[in-house]
């Protein structure tokens, strides 16, 4: 006699955790402007060269990035912002909420900017992501 197969419908919910962690040395220009403190600094991928943009102030930030990657991003803690990406596939809508907003000084022109936020798409968390950046004054060449 045969063996007879069970089988019913299901319903399945599968969670997926992605930790990636990522570290580059990069030079770039820091400056203050209106209350708000500025990273500036250019990045090389596979896809292209990226311009980005960091501005923290009080406890609001915004990255922008142009070139091979286009990104608008409004961190306000507590708050779910619009914002988009786009890249040579196109350019989305998609919402982020900032977890983490810091600027701390640790010397005249030494210091880190702490970035937490979540990424949204259509209504779906997509992402969680934490930067930590160190910017130290360096001479420029003459």
């Amino acid at each position: 006699m045969a063996e007879e197969t069970v089988s019913c419908p299901v319903k399945i919910h599968m969670v997926t955790e992605f930790f990636q962690e990522e570290e580059l040395v990069l030079f770039g220009r820091y400056y203050e402007k209106g209350g708000a403190a500025y990273l500036k600094y250019n990045e090389m991928q596979e896809t292209g060269e990226i311009h980005t943009v960091v501005k923290v102030g009080g406890e609001k930030a915004l990255i922008l990035r142009s070139g091979a990657v286009s990104m608008r991003l409004d961190l306000r803690p507590g708050e779910k912002r619009p914002g988009s990406y786009g890249s040579g596939y196109g350019t989305f809508p998609l919402e982020v909420m900032a977890d983490d907003v810091a600027h701390r000084r640790t010397g005249y022109m030494h210091g880190q900017f702490s970035l937490g936020y979540r990424l949204f798409i259509q209504e779906r968390q997509v992402g969680t992501y934490k930067m930590t950046i160190h910017y130290e004054e360096v001479q420029e060449a003459k």
